[in-house]
């Protein structure tokens, strides 16, 4: 398809929602799978751990509303403009999420976000799953850019973008109010090309 300024959309419509969300494998056993209606416990559990919800905003009130949520990242796959993901363990319930946001398929670009249980911190799941979404957008969907945002006061998810090879842009003054104020945030940012 072509805008209204000439230039052709980096990726067609219909590229996400002319078919399901994959499957995306991982490492060991672990995998990137879509959220099912089943996975609202885990959805809860981590609207309650304390450092999630300092660094990513979000609260659920309870299963039901966690099932709403589910519901929603199902809408926005086929709306096109977001793809959630949950991290988790072959046959077993979400230990994690990672997805799309603000996805722009004629601009090619989204911004990519994640958390882990704490149960999953420090094995390096964040980045291995950050290296395995990067490449699906880059590559297989087609986007140009994958931007990841963080407080400059959350230095784990700086490490994170780091080993997964996102270069790091600036730092973005009084960008996200988080609980306790204003926070800077760092912009990462990974285009089609860069080095794996």
């Amino acid at each position: 398809m072509i805008s209204s300024s000439g230039i052709p959309d980096v990726v067609p419509p219909g590229r996400m929602a002319g078919g399901d969300q994959p499957v995306l494998g991982l490492t060991d056993g672990v995998r990137l799978r879509p959220w099912r209606p089943a996975d609202a416990p885990a959805l809860l559990a981590a609207a309650q751990d304390p450092a999630i919800r300092q660094w990513n905003l979000f609260a659920v009130a309870d299963e039901d509303d966690a099932r709403r949520r589910i519901a929603r990242m199902r809408e926005r796959w086929r709306a096109e403009s977001g793809a959630v993901w949950a991290v988790a363990r072959t046959g077993g319930a979400p230990i994690g999420l990672i997805g799309l946001n603000g996805v722009d398929l004629a601009g090619g670009a989204a911004e990519l976000v994640y958390w882990l249980l704490p149960e999953a911190r420090g094995a390096g799941l964040a980045v291995a799953a950050t290296r395995r979404l990067t490449h699906w957008a880059l590559r297989d969907l087609g986007l140009h850019r994958v931007r990841l945002c963080h407080s400059t006061a959350n230095p784990a998810s700086c490490r994170v973008a780091e080993k997964a090879g996102f270069t790091f842009e600036g730092t973005m003054r009084g960008a996200l109010l988080h609980a306790d104020g204003w926070h800077d945030q760092h912009l990462h940012a990974r285009v089609a090309g860069d080095p794996e």
